[in-house]
């Protein structure tokens, strides 16, 4: 190969639009990839305010047009912005002489485009499985869901590797689709250290007072107010760890829920004890994490479980679910505490634990750190990644396609 090995990721999201976690994900491993030497090329959905060009950190992003065309419904804007990444993304692929090695899917949402440009160029698709409909929704229900579902089968059909980001998602989609084995590879998700040592410990007494009285303990949890986050858990066992602890139930994120739980909480007459904060910006998600005496992730599904691995960095101790990608994540009573899913006594009793226990929680911490900075920093996972490319470009090379 004459030119540096050249990758075209594909995303629905890419900062400043940030709808989930693929957002982040994308930003960092295209970043760190491009650190690694590959010319990395982004294509994903136009963003009010955000440029249709600019070079991050190396990494060259093109955001096409998304909102024009009219949409009845979700789906239909999802077909519509697919007709026109495809499109858009051809013409960069032909501007570059068609120097791109291989497409990078993330996702279902961006599978017609992926799926179009493999055929087009005869280039291998890969495609990285963030999550699942059948996962998300605990089964397929509705017409809506099994479209997305026969989406993601596609999808997975048709990608030359299928990449997850844990040991549980590699057997979840496998099991889901019909996989064989050997198309599925585990690449874990990461996290970047460096954006919470900035934090200068100083400004945070200040800032923590915004939220939580001096003698309060902050209880953070951070994630989409959806069944599937597990925060209705949370939200049912704040009276339980109030009765042992003077702590403040932080809540940060929007969902549809939202209503519900506040609801339930001004029911049990303990408003002045629960702040739903919405959505926030990155710096004060950032010093909510480094505040935090404790963040809880009460997953029932969980991929992942990104919010964990930013807690851990953030040098906050965390008490998950033994879930999904929790599990793996956490080493019960080294690194976090799991506690059972769907069980408030279960979550109070974790919460509590690192709260009552200064000595233990610090212990958490110094392990979280450790472990965080060996195994999920972004350069190790670039570099797995680029394995990756370079195994599917060694099979490809000697098959009928290439």
């Amino acid at each position: 190969m004459s030119h540096s090995l050249a990758i075209m990721m594909l995303t629905w999201e890419f900062p400043p639009r940030i709808i989930g976690g693929i957002s982040p994900h994308v930003y960092y491993l295209s970043r760190s990839l491009a650190r690694n030497g590959l010319k990395v090329y982004v294509v994903t959905c136009d963003f009010p305010g955000a440029p249709n060009y600019e070079v991050v950190d190396g990494v060259e992003v093109f955001r096409v047009d998304s909102y024009k065309n009219p949409s009845p419904d979700f789906a239909s804007w999802v077909y519509l912005m697919n007709v026109n990444m495809q499109k858009e993304a051809a013409t960069i692929v032909r501007s570059l002489n068609g120097e791109v090695d291989v497409f990078h899917a993330h996702d279902w949402l961006v599978a017609d485009a992926g799926i179009g440009l493999k055929h087009v160029f005869r280039r291998p698709l890969l495609v990285t499985m963030h999550s699942t409909e059948i996962g998300r929704r605990n089964g397929i229900h509705f017409d809506y869901e099994r479209m997305i579902h026969e989406t993601e089968a596609w999808l997975t059909y048709e990608a030359w590797r299928v990449i997850c980001c844990s040991d549980y998602m590699v057997g979840h989609v496998r099991w889901a689709f019909g996989l064989p084995g050997d198309k599925l590879v585990m690449v874990p998700n990461g996290v970047d250290t460096d954006v919470y040592t900035k934090i200068d410990d100083e400004d945070l007494s200040g800032f923590r007072l915004r939220f939580a009285l001096p003698e309060e303990k902050i209880v953070l949890f951070v994630g989409r107010l959806v069944y599937e986050k597990g925060v209705h858990v949370l939200v049912n066992a704040v009276a339980k760890v109030l009765a042992k602890v003077n702590a403040k139930f932080v809540i940060v994120g929007n969902g549809y829920m939202k209503e519900q739980l506040s609801g339930l909480i001004k029911g049990l007459g303990l408003s002045h004890k629960v702040l739903f904060t919405g959505f926030v910006d990155d710096d004060t998600l950032r010093k909510l994490q480094r505040c935090a005496d404790v963040s809880v992730v009460p997953s029932l599904f969980e991929p992942f479980g990104i919010v964990a691995l930013e807690a851990m960095a953030a040098g906050s101790p965390v008490v998950v679910s033994d879930t999904g990608g929790l599990s793996e994540i956490v080493e019960h009573d080294v690194d976090g505490v799991k506690v059972y899913p769907d069980n408030l006594e279960s979550l109070a009793w974790g919460i509590t634990k690192v709260l009552l226990d200064k000595g233990y929680a610090d212990w958490l911490r110094t392990n979280a750190l450790k472990k965080v900075h060996e195994k999920y920093n972004w350069d190790r996972i670039s570099q797995q990644t680029k394995n990756v490319y370079e195994k599917v470009l060694g099979e490809y090379s000697k098959s009928a396609w290439a």
